[in-house]
């Protein structure tokens, strides 16, 4: 008996100091993803107010020639290529071989995906065109609210394209962010460029962020549909966009602004602040990838709240921005509409009682960009 009970307790002691061990080598590992997760949620908080902001500034404080919206596209698409380029390079084991072997799979030797990426490639750079556009006839508070509709844009091609089924609250959410827009249109609130500047349109703005919303909901959900069943990587995919995209963007170029290209020089206008928005806007892209990978639906939704909320007000101190009632009426049914459509959809009540388990939402199959 003596020797049992010595026996027990000294296993007791040992599966103790294991599991306290264990917990111990927890605790870096959780704190380790918790720093990576709020981290990149900090970025991406720090990416969506301050490309707008960048942006806006760019486009109406100008000392001398205003630069092409057409070049810093291009430069950006190149940018991001060889962003993307060096991560694959660094997943290759950085060996050159490695990533010639990767490009020459699945670029040379893929022509059908490179066709197929050009849809998404063709929409995603007129996008990027019409979003100069809007921020150059809209303040940027007003952008960030408008440019919402791409949560709309998004849900009605995912039931569309993808056969997505939405529950009551989500639709009820697209009708409540769809009036929040209107009512911060119908506002009229702008910032003291707007006033000041005779070129800025309200009208040409809202109409370019529309377009960019539709371009944006349906060039995600086509990239989302090639995506599903593929093993292609993130990064390898943002190289096969990347390749027809510089293309697109530099016949944009030509099309648009050859004249004034030959005249004045591609790089007519650029400064310290237009380097800065073409690279916030290109590492834009790694911070989203990031965020998808570590944090949740509602992290998503504080961030998209909380940018909006922080454009307004950065832009009341640096432009001069006055939001009248209407327009904060308008600001709360956008947040509030985004909070309603990420919330996650209750179980089934018939699986549940007949012990069967609840399937998974065709909606939380794939991470998408709907709240992004």
């Amino acid at each position: 008996n003596i020797y049992s009970s010595s026996s027990s307790s000294s296993s007791s002691s040992s599966s103790s100091s294991q599991a306290s061990q264990k917990q111990r080598t927890k605790r870096p590992v959780q704190n380790h993803n918790a720093l990576i997760k709020y981290g990149s949620l900090l970025l991406l908080v720090g990416q969506m107010v301050g490309l707008v902001l960048l942006m806006r500034y760019s486009r109406t404080h100008i000392d001398g020639e205003l630069y092409l919206a057409s070049t810093a596209v291009f430069m950006m698409e190149v940018m991001k290529f060889f962003l993307c380029l060096g991560v694959v390079f660094y997943q290759s084991g950085s060996s050159f071989p490695a990533l010639g072997t990767e490009l020459y799979n699945h670029v040379w030797a893929s022509p059908h995906e490179m066709l197929k990426l050009c849809i998404p490639s063709f929409l995603y750079t007129v996008q990027n065109n019409l979003l100069y556009l809007a921020l150059t006839n809209l303040d940027a508070a007003t952008y960030q609210i408008l440019y919402q509709l791409k949560i709309l844009t998004t849900a009605v091609f995912s039931a569309t394209m993808l056969g997505r089924r939405f529950s009551g609250t989500k639709w009820a959410s697209l009708i409540v962010l769809t009036c929040g827009v209107a009512v911060v249109q119908l506002s009229g609130s702008s910032d003291s460029e707007g006033s000041d500047n005779d070129d800025q349109n309200r009208f040409v703005g809202l109409v370019a962020v529309l377009c960019a919303a539709c371009t944006s909901g349906f060039s995600g959900v086509y990239f989302e549909k090639i995506l599903k069943g593929s093993d292609v990587s993130l990064w390898i995919r943002n190289i096969q966009m990347g390749l027809p995209s510089i293309i697109i963007a530099l016949i944009t170029v030509f099309v648009e602004d050859s004249v004034e290209v030959s005249r004045k020089g591609f790089f007519v206008g650029y400064s310290p602040m237009v380097v800065s928005v073409i690279t916030v806007q290109a590492v834009g892209g790694l911070i989203v990838a990031v965020v998808v990978k570590y944090a949740d639906n509602v992290l998503k939704v504080f961030a998209s709240s909380f940018s909006i909320l922080l454009s307004c007000i950065i832009s009341a101190f640096a432009f001069d921005f006055r939001p009248n009632l209407l327009f904060l009426v308008g600001a709360f049914l956008v947040i509030l509409s985004t909070a309603m459509y990420s919330k996650p959809e209750s179980k089934k009540r018939g699986l549940a009682q007949r012990g069967q388990p609840s399937p998974i939402p065709r909606g939380n199959i794939r991470k998408t960009s709907l709240v992004m």
